[in-house]
């Protein structure tokens, strides 16, 4: 589904991404790892297509096509799906008619017709249950008042109407209580299927008790210095990053 080689990016002229090698296959979880400044979310902002962030090397396929030359709003309706770290508000854009957009814009570029209000508010109230968002939630202004839970509730919630290909979830678990941890986290594992796959980036491994990966890649300096099993994040959860940063620099 999706082949990353010898990707390298940065911003400002600074490279950030040094050489990024991953494959993702449909039916997988994969888990990015690393400390502060690695890389994790410059990687998903890539994929995602930020133009402020400058592709300098490497090549991805998604799909067997050329994710880079695809603008952003293509690799949306080919499937992929970038839930942020920070959500960001839109004042005065209902929920109700921000979704409705968006998947009619799909169904457009798929030749589809458009989704009826009818349908579309059916589809909704099933969707809504996946993540517990409250009908009021839905109805107000994009993540307008929203706590950081009800952000990231938010957040799998247009991720289950959009039904994506590949979800990359930048720091899912950031701000979030427990409670809304296990909500967040059991919205994306109903969202599993063999025809999917996920992208977990992540500092902690408590959000990896909730979302089982079946691969954890350690970012480091900008490259995937060390891949394993569910194993290498509780590893890593003991030792901490000293002990990726000693491990790098022994290969180095």
């Amino acid at each position: 589904m999706l082949k990353i080689h010898n990707l390298k990016a940065g911003i400002d002229g600074k490279e950030i991404l040094k050489g990024i090698n991953l494959e993702v296959n449909a039916g997988e979880v994969h888990a990015i790892m690393g400390p502060n400044g690695s890389g994790k979310s410059t990687l998903s902002m890539v994929l995602a297509g930020n133009p402020a962030y400058e592709v300098m090397g490497g090549d991805v396929k998604f799909c067997d096509k050329d994710l880079l030359d695809l603008p952003p709003e293509i690799r949306s309706h080919e499937g992929l799906f970038l839930g942020f770290q920070y959500p960001v508000e839109i004042p005065g854009v209902s929920m109700v008619n921000f979704m409705r957009a968006a998947i009619n814009a799909k169904r457009k570029y798929f030749g589809q017709p458009p989704m009826s209000a009818s349908e579309f508010l059916k589809m909704m109230r099933e969707k809504r249950s996946v993540v517990e968002l409250d009908n009021n939630l839905a109805s107000r202004s994009v993540n307008e008042g929203f706590s950081g839970g009800e952000k990231k509730r938010n957040e799998i919630f247009q991720m289950a109407v959009l039904e994506p290909k590949l979800a990359i979830l930048d720091e899912t678990d950031s701000g979030l209580d427990i409670d809304a941890l296990r909500i967040v986290a059991n919205g994306v594992n109903k969202l599993k299927s063999d025809k999917n796959a996920t992208i977990v980036i992540t500092h902690y491994q408590r959000l990896l008790d909730y979302i089982k990966p079946d691969f954890v890649h350690i970012l480091y300096k900008g490259r995937i210095v060390m891949t394993g099993g569910p194993d290498l994040a509780l590893e890593l959860e003991e030792k901490g990053y000293d002990w990726i940063k000693q491990q790098a620099d022994e290969q180095a």
